[in-house]
């Protein structure tokens, strides 16, 4: 059987399986594309897949940057209460 049929030449999907959308931000924080994006990956072609690919770890990053503030303060103020 010839399974070169299946071979596609486009990027494939970042999707990590953890499809959870940042209330402020609006980007799934497995893999940072918008809901817009999600839903209409498989539509695309392959250059507007590249062009989105491009911007994720961009996105990434400002998610990143915002995270863990809450458990420091809760760290603080838990080691105030001790001494």
């Amino acid at each position: 059987m010839n399974e070169s049929v299946w071979v596609r030449d486009e990027p494939d999907s970042p999707c990590r399986q953890i499809c959870v959308i940042h209330p402020e931000h609006r980007l799934c924080i497995g893999c940072f594309r918008k809901p817009d994006e999600v839903g209409m990956w498989a539509q695309f072609t392959p250059e507007q897949r590249k062009s989105i690919l491009a911007e994720l770890p961009a996105r990434g990053k400002a998610l990143r940057r915002r995270r863990g503030g809450r458990r420091r303060g809760q760290r603080r103020r838990a080691s105030r209460r001790k001494g």
